[in-house]
């Protein structure tokens, strides 16, 4: 009867791991996720040759760059989709200490490429951005702590999740990086929230990072021009705001045609936090729908199944990468079309990149392992199994 309910399936005994991970893991979702790759090579063949003639590369050096991590990127998410939750939990706990202390020495061995924030560390060949990692591993994390604190007996897992995302947040902003600080904080509270948190707890966490803008408003000139830049009543249309509203206004329904659009040329970013703009341009409103439906699948789709999870640890863990994944998608897309303030942030899976692809690659596999389908048991079986410990 628990099978016909939560839709779990029966272990088989003695079953090879790539059978057992193709009848349990959500086809659908990972569906979507190559999806999205392959329109974001599509994309960067219209995107990046531009920015490659500029820079005296080859025309397709950035495209060639973006199926080289991508394809990392989507070996690593299947490989760790395999993964059992303990032993994700396990790695992601050691990985995100780890990140955080590459995250606090950031100010005296990272480097800033020119964009006046010291976010990567350089290695010559490539370079690595601690932050994109640390995002999906801090909210594992977090989530171990959350649901080891529901425990009878358990450590006051909320208590020490709260101190180190405050750590998080903090080392975030230093950079200054206030959109990976505010997505990381969103996270936690995401996972916070579905595990019980009192609501006036959500209430004043919400107001206090409130006066951390208005703070950051009055402290950072970079800051302030980005807000200053999103509620003016006019756009400069020299800006790259201004090239990607024109270009999306420019696209219609069903673009201008492929190869034919011209805010490639003017955008530094089109290949990366301005892609939407290009897939607008050219492809029209149809692509831009079609991205958006691949998302809003993806998403509602793991949701409902880990709806059905009763481990708390994985429903946890789980929800706060959907909602993680969700979100960065949401900001960059708001960005484009001018419902969110300017903030560079990739469009995961179809924007180029290194670090973010293959940071997206580990979340989406650890949350496609926490989505399988496996025997949940009867909840009087958990219930006593706890008692026990």
């Amino acid at each position: 009867m628990t099978e016909m309910v939560y839709g779990t399936v029966t272990a088989r005994a003695g079953e090879p791991i790539l059978p057992k991970w193709w009848r349990t893991v959500d086809r659908w979702s990972m569906t979507c996720v190559f999806a999205l790759f392959a329109i974001g090579l599509l994309l960067g063949l219209a995107a990046s040759p531009p920015l490659a003639e500029k820079n005296g590369l080859p025309p397709f050096h950035y495209v060639t760059k973006q199926a080289i991590f991508g394809g990392m990127a989507l070996s690593t998410m299947v490989i760790v989709s395999m993964m059992s939750p303990s032993f994700i939990r396990r790695v992601a706990t050691l990985g995100a200490l780890a990140a955080i202390v590459a995250l606090a020495l950031l100010p005296w061995f990272g480097t800033d490429f020119g964009k006046g924030a010291t976010r990567w560390y350089s290695l010559g060949f490539a370079s690595v951005q601690p932050s994109e990692f640390l995002k999906p591993l801090f909210i594992v994390l977090s989530a171990w702590l959350i649901s080891a604190s529901q425990e009878i007996n358990g450590p006051p897992g909320k208590l020490y999740s709260f101190v180190l995302t405050m750590v998080v947040v903090s080392f975030l902003a230093l950079q200054p990086d206030f959109g990976q600080a505010c997505l990381v904080l969103f996270g936690w509270g995401v996972v916070y929230f579905v595990a019980g948190a009192p609501l006036i707890l959500l209430m004043i966490m919400a107001a206090s990072a409130v006066m951390a803008g208005v703070g950051a408003y009055n402290f950072s000139e970079h800051f302030a021009r980005r807000i200053d830049g999103y509620l003016s009543a006019e756009i400069d249309p020299r800006t790259q705001l201004g090239y990607a509203t024109n270009a999306i206004r420019e696209g219609g329904y069903f673009g201008v045609g492929v190869g034919e659009g011209q805010v490639k040329w003017s955008l530094p970013d089109a290949h990366t936090d301005f892609i939407i703009a290009v897939a607008a341009e050219e492809y029209g409103l149809v692509l831009v729908l079609t991205i958006i439906a691949l998302f809003a699948i993806f998403t509602v789709r793991s949701l409902y199944r880990l709806m059905k999870e009763r481990d708390p640890f994985i429903r946890l863990a789980g929800t706060g990468l959907v909602a993680l994944f969700a979100m960065q998608a949401i900001i960059n897309m708001g960005v484009a079309v001018r419902l969110l303030p300017a903030k560079g942030m990739t469009l995961p899976f179809v924007s180029n990149g290194g670090s973010s692809l293959v940071a997206g690659g580990i979340a989406l596999g650890m949350l496609l392992a926490f989505t399988r389908s496996r025997p949940q048991g009867e909840i009087r079986d958990i219930l006593l199994s706890r008692g026990r410990r």
